[in-house]
């Protein structure tokens, strides 16, 4: 069953238009609702959070609308990270949590995440029954069942307690000075508290949400500012969440960036020493670098790649035994803690491996040398397939042609705007240009004649 609103994390979309409209909202929260109440039972419940963007008020309170009207009982968490709906799911015995957030988009868009009773995404099957309730006449409960709202003051600091259970028993960060860029978004009360419970001396960024701030120049996708703090404040690491903290970026004490492929290379290795790692495997998405496979090989270590998205990534590792995955992006999945990515949770992790090892963190974030990688983003009109169209895919077999044996070539359409993502590796800088080039300027060439 195809997916019409739902892409590779939810829905998501610029706020009061086409899909993420309050009236959109409301028939979705219906539709979700009524999924969830197959059986016909009352009693279920449904957590929801959201991140700093003013939209959030308008879409929580229309999917608020939505599930009651279906029986559902509500329990709004008001500003809390994505992995914290994940874990609140679970710990509440909800039969469905939901997180309004764009991550790391701007503040005019917004998004709209579904996760089932045990804190995990929704499947592409379970997102396409609930659209295909949603197209048809969504049957609404009787008076005397519509559910009910109630606000859930504490769930944050429930998050954050839960947090700091998994960084090492009797380990403290005393001594260690952290930048910690929240990027105005949803973590910025609990994460900036956890560290300082831990010890840490904590320079703050990012904690002035306004509604419109989120991701604005800080956080994992603008890590200059966080590395700018680094050397300005002599810290030990700095580590740059995004709007919902579900992935994590690291820059070491000379302000050099670290991805999410370094450290999951790290995690690995620590895990695999400590018989941790399940099956000598790290999960990770295609779009990871080919330098992080040849480490992992010479450790002894498995790479197991997926389609691009977190939820793709937890899939596989749920349905290999594997607890260890990822993206380049800094989404850490580690499911022997959580459900979905977690950027604190990475955080603390790392920081974990700073105080055993006493190693400063720039030991501990080049853990492989990168293999040379280029990617391209090329916006496409509406309606517009140029990945379909003959001379883009002649392109495409052309570069594939001159790669092989020397590199490799992804090409893939966004789930989540119009844009085709132009990714390669090579060893050969020149040539890794011009197979990229021609390329986007293939799609540029079928897109401006439709």
């Amino acid at each position: 069953m195809a997916r019409k609103i739902f892409g590779t994390d939810g829905v998501r979309g610029q706020a009061n238009s086409f899909p993420m409209t309050a009236e959109l909202a409301l028939r979705l929260g219906a539709a979700a609702g009524r999924y969830f109440r197959r059986d016909g039972s009352t009693g279920h419940r449904v957590v929801i959070g959201k991140d700093t963007r003013r939209s959030g008020y308008m879409l929580e309170n229309a999917l608020t609308a939505g599930l009651t009207s279906t029986g559902m009982n509500v329990l709004l968490l008001g500003p809390v990270p994505t992995p914290a709906v994940g874990f609140l799911t679970r710990s509440m015995r909800a039969d469905v949590g939901i997180m309004i957030s764009a991550s790391h988009n701007p503040h005019h868009d917004n998004g709209i995440k579904f996760f089932g009773p045990e804190g995990f995404k929704l499947s592409d099957e379970a997102e396409a029954e609930i659209e295909a309730i949603l197209e048809g006449e969504i049957r609404l409960s009787h008076p005397d069942n519509i559910g009910r709202a109630r606000r859930i003051d504490d769930g944050l600091w429930r998050y954050g307690e839960y947090a700091k259970t998994t960084f090492p028993a009797g380990r403290r960060l005393d001594g260690l000075k952290v930048v910690l860029d929240c990027a105005n978004g949803a973590a910025y009360r609990v994460a900036p508290e956890v560290l300082w419970e831990l010890g840490a001396e904590v320079i703050p960024l990012g904690v002035s949400p306004n509604g419109d701030n989120i991701n604005d120049g800080c956080g994992s996708t603008r890590p200059q500012a966080a590395a700018e703090a680094v050397r300005a404040h002599g810290a030990d690491v700095a580590i740059a969440l995004d709007g919902d903290a579900d992935r994590a970026i690291l820059i070491d004490e000379t302000g050099t960036v670290a991805d999410g492929d370094q450290i999951m290379a790290l995690f690995a290795e620590r895990w695999a020493a400590e018989g941790r790692l399940r099956d000598g495997t790290l999960v990770a998405t295609v779009m990871s670098n080919l330098g992080l496979e040849r480490h992992l090989q010479a450790q002894g270590l498995r790479l197991e790649r997926t389609g691009v998205g977190d939820r793709y990534v937890v899939e596989a590792m749920r349905a290999g035994g594997w607890n260890l995955g990822g993206e380049q992006s800094g989404h850490i999945v580690m499911t022997d803690y959580a459900t979905t990515g977690d950027g604190m949770l990475a955080g603390l992790q790392f920081l974990a491996a700073m105080v055993e090892t006493g190693q400063p963190a720039s030991a501990l974030a080049r853990r492989f040398e990168r293999v040379p990688q280029l990617l391209k983003n090329v916006r496409y009109g509406p309606g517009s397939t140029p990945l379909e169209t003959g001379p883009v895919q002649q392109a495409i077999a052309a570069a594939e042609a001159r790669l092989a044996g020397q590199g490799r070539l992804l090409i893939r359409k966004s789930g989540t705007e119009p844009v085709i993502r132009v990714m390669a590796e090579c060893e050969d800088d020149a040539l890794l240009v011009e197979v990229v080039d021609s390329i986007v300027a293939a799609v540029e060439g079928v897109s401006h004649a439709a």
